[in-house]
């Protein structure tokens, strides 16, 4: 298989980690298999973020799944892109949306769901979870199903 992915800045050379949220730093690529549909997730055990009122962090596993159309996202730029959270102020539920929000605006999957496993801070975790599934196609109508039937414990 040739894959031609030249475009890519992040993969195989060295970067500066951003010191701000940085949606900019997400780079696609052409999905090699556009006639099929498969699943891709992807775990982020170590994400940060900064509560927008005191300051203090946060810290979460962010969970990413979708099904791709024809881009799908560079995993090196989603990990600098994901660590671009740490010392950005936003609440949970917030980065939840808003990284699901870049990611359809990368990549404009089929399906999308992002889930924020936030570690607790003063004995309540908080565990958002959206997704999302393409206007007018089967894939709404998964989205609908996943939503209603999400059980996070």
């Amino acid at each position: 298989m040739n894959r031609k992915d030249d475009n890519l800045k992040a993969l195989g050379h060295s970067s500066q980690i951003p010191v701000s949220y940085a949606p900019e730093v997400l780079e696609a690529f052409e999905n090699q298999h556009p006639e099929r549909d498969y699943w891709v997730q992807f775990n982020c055990p170590e994400f940060t973020a900064m509560c927008p009122i005191t300051g203090q962090p946060d810290f979460a596993e962010i969970k990413i799944m979708y099904i791709p159309d024809r881009r799908m996202v560079e995993s090196k730029s989603l990990k600098l892109y994901l660590f671009s959270f740490r010392n950005h102020g936003e609440f949970h539920e917030d980065c939840v949306n808003t990284i699901m929000d870049d990611l359809i605006k990368l990549m404009d999957p089929r399906y999308i769901e992002v889930l924020g496993l936030f570690v607790p801070r003063g004995g309540i975790s908080i565990h958002p979870y959206a997704n999302y599934g393409r206007p007018g196609t089967m894939y709404e109508q998964l989205a609908a199903q996943r939503l209603a039937a999400y059980r996070p414990f």
